[in-house]
């Protein structure tokens, strides 16, 4: 990633000067307050667990990551030479905030931490992951449907 240090003075000063755009406060969903949700991560960096297979090119999957994942069996497979690994070799929480969910539950600021996260490979169409989605809505239901107690995703349910 580019740091405005690393520009010319003349572009760093003028992207410095931008103005942040303000985003209304209203919530896009609805239901319990989030103290009482269970939060998961959803990531497009790629993201693998050691010893599974990694994202080829633009692959339309997703990988399940269990929440009890060590930060040494985490791997990035992005496939995009602008992807910068350094923050992630520094501290997992850049791309995978594992860390800062479970501060979060420990705080009642969350309700508690999905026992499985997902990884897609950003770079893929999402006209590509749309037969996936329609095929097998397992990504976007398990973290609801599933106790936060339950045992490592079952990979027999995606789609093929």
């Amino acid at each position: 990633m580019t740091r405005l240090t690393d520009l010319p003075p003349a572009q760093a000063k003028r992207l410095a000067e931008l103005e942040c755009p303000e985003f209304a406060t209203t919530p896009w969903v609805t239901g319990p307050p989030l103290s009482q949700r269970r939060v998961a991560i959803v990531s497009s960096a790629g993201l693998v667990v050691r010893g599974e297979t990694p994202f080829r090119g633009r692959d339309p999957d997703y990988r399940a990551i269990p929440a009890g994942t060590k930060p040494d069996e985490l791997l990035v497979s992005h496939i995009s030479i602008n992807f910068d690994r350094t923050g992630f070799q520094e501290d997992w929480n850049v791309v995978f905030p594992l860390d800062r969910l479970n501060e979060l539950a420990a705080e009642n600021a969350i309700g508690s931490v999905a026992a499985t996260h997902y990884s897609f490979m950003g770079a893929t169409d999402p006209v590509q992951m749309e037969p996936l989605r329609a095929s097998s809505p397992v990504a976007c239901t398990a973290t609801r449907s599933r106790p936060s107690s339950s045992p490592r995703f079952d990979r027999s349910a995606r789609a093929p």
